[in-house]
């Protein structure tokens, strides 16, 4: 990751109410987290070798108690549910999803990152509104 990306980032911490950051690709992890009014906290760099870059993120849903599962943000970046901003969503309430269904993008560091649902069921619940800026793990819809 590039300097630049770096500061990118510290600067998304510092004006979004994110209280934290953390990211990790290949071999390269950085987490940032705010203290008060100071931002970076703790920074790891473990300098990265090649590797290719993947565009599409799988993630895990996690089952609760009510059975339900829920799609999770794979990383922090700003959530949009259609490919732009004239198009219809990928998923709306009543869809039905396979593990192969993409169900948003999650746009980080001006990288537009596919999100699969990798869970099968019906879309109950979308949890967050468009354009909305999301924390790793941040949970985006309900499945039943």
């Amino acid at each position: 990751m590039q300097l630049d990306h770096i500061k990118k980032l510290i600067k998304l911490l510092e004006e979004s109410e994110l209280k934290k950051i953390h990211l990790k690709e290949g071999d390269f992890e950085i987490e940032l987290e705010k203290e008060s009014k100071h931002v970076a906290k703790h920074v790891t760099y473990e300098k990265p070798t090649e590797k290719p870059h993947h565009h599409h993120q799988n993630i895990e849903s996690k089952v609760e108690k009510d059975n339900a599962k829920y799609i999770e943000s794979p990383m922090v970046g700003t959530f949009y549910s259609s490919p732009s901003p004239d198009q219809a969503s990928f998923v709306k309430i009543g869809d039905f999803v396979k593990k192969d269904t993409i169900v948003c993008i999650i746009e980080a560091m001006k990288v537009m990152n596919e999100v699969k649902a990798n869970v099968e069921g019906k879309i109950v619940e979308i949890l967050i509104d468009n354009a909305q800026p999301v924390e790793f793990s941040t949970k985006l819809f309900r499945v039943e």
